[in-house]
């Protein structure tokens, strides 16, 4: 009953090589199931349908903003990680279209709770994969944590290598838009949900007097035009905004005693700012202060193992500004072998989720036992 994992990797844009390599990778043994990240760049028309013929077991997965995996971060291709062992039991649900999705994730939590409730021996956890570019993840996250009640959550949002055009989840051969994909795991193993992040709150508090949640732009903070004031408090000129002033300036908000991250995507014309996420009108929120990257990691592994001494892999979905800023401060590669060494398997994603929250610049995970 013990999890094995086997990863596997292509860089072939022909569907046909690009499965047969797959394949071969992965062995002959009967799969339990497959989780799949890749980049948007592969003709997702034809490599839907190509995983369905390959592979039959369930199968999960998305495009990105780059994969992680055995070889730390991975910026192209298609990265697998077939399961093995029979401890885990892989269960995919579509919740689609999204426009309507309280009606439709009220479908997918009646199915699950039947499930949970006919297998009491075995404990459940969800792992959510969304289309990045739907802004609806508040809204989902909250909804599938308060229907299901005891089933941890962890997900991420499909990227586009950042290029916030077409975002994809993939289900029952083929990628989907204004979707997502709930996959329930039913272990019978330990595992442990966890997240963590590297900014703590500062003593710069702002409070948002102007928001739209549903567009998640902040229209002004302490009554003045949001850009003017975030660019006041964190002392740089206003026209001197962009993403890396942003990715290391974050926003925070404190729930229960919790900092949670709320990205700034850009300035708009109106010197409003469109966030990563939403933010309420009224919310008091501090400037981000970032803390050492790599004790940050060490930390929330230490504490993960203290649940699940040996895991036999961990999927991660971590946010993509984490990895911009690892990137142009030099430290993606120390980081990236950080993550493999502890059997990290995820993706670069444009937004996080855990339990019923939706984070940015935050790595939400799952550690499952061997």
């Amino acid at each position: 009953m013990a999890l094995q994992v086997a990863y596997a990797q292509t860089q072939q844009r022909d569907v046909i090589a690009a499965m047969r390599e797959l394949s071969d990778r992965l062995g002959p043994d009967d799969l339990d199931g497959i989780l799949f990240f890749c980049d948007p760049d592969n003709d997702l028309d034809a490599l839907g349908p190509a995983i369905r013929a390959t592979f039959a077991c369930p199968v999960v997965g998305c495009t990105s903003s780059g994969q992680i995996g055995p070889e730390g971060f991975q910026a192209c291709g298609m990265l697998v990680a077939g399961l093995r062992g029979g401890s885990l039991r892989l269960l995919p649900f579509p919740i689609a279209p999204l426009s309507d999705l309280q009606a439709q994730a009220a479908l997918v939590s009646e199915t699950v709770q039947e499930i949970v409730a006919a297998a009491p021996d075995r404990r459940h956890f969800g792992l959510l994969l969304v289309d990045g570019l739907s802004a609806c993840e508040e809204f989902l996250a909250a909804a599938l944590y308060q229907m299901f009640g005891n089933v941890p959550l962890v997900g991420g949002s499909a990227g586009d290598n950042l290029r916030f055009e077409r975002t994809h989840v993939y289900y029952d051969g083929r990628f989907l838009q204004d979707a997502a994909v709930f996959a329930l795991f039913e272990s019978a193993v330990p595992f442990a949900t966890f997240k963590f992040q590297h900014f703590v709150a500062s003593d710069v508090e702002l409070v948002i007097t102007g928001a739209d949640r549903q567009r998640r732009i902040i229209t002004e903070i302490n009554g003045e035009p949001a850009a003017l004031a975030y660019a006041e408090a964190i002392g740089v000129p206003a026209e001197a905004l962009d993403p890396m002033v942003f990715s290391t300036h974050p926003l925070l908000i404190t729930l229960a005693g919790e900092p949670y991250v709320r990205s700034i995507q850009r300035v708009n014309e109106d010197l409003s700012l469109t966030c990563y996420c939403a933010i309420d009108e009224g919310r008091v929120v501090s400037v981000g202060k970032a803390v050492d990257v790599m004790a940050t990691l060490a930390t929330a592994f230490q504490n993960v193992r203290r649940a699940v001494p040996e895991p036999a892999l961990v999927i991660g979905c971590d946010c993509i500004l984490r990895r911009v800023e690892f990137e142009q401060n030099g430290r993606a590669a120390e980081v990236g072998e950080f993550m493999a060494r502890q059997r990290v398997f995820g993706f670069s994603t444009y937004g996080e989720q855990f339990n019923g929250l939706h984070v940015n610049q935050t790595f939400t995970g799952v550690a499952i036992g061997g």
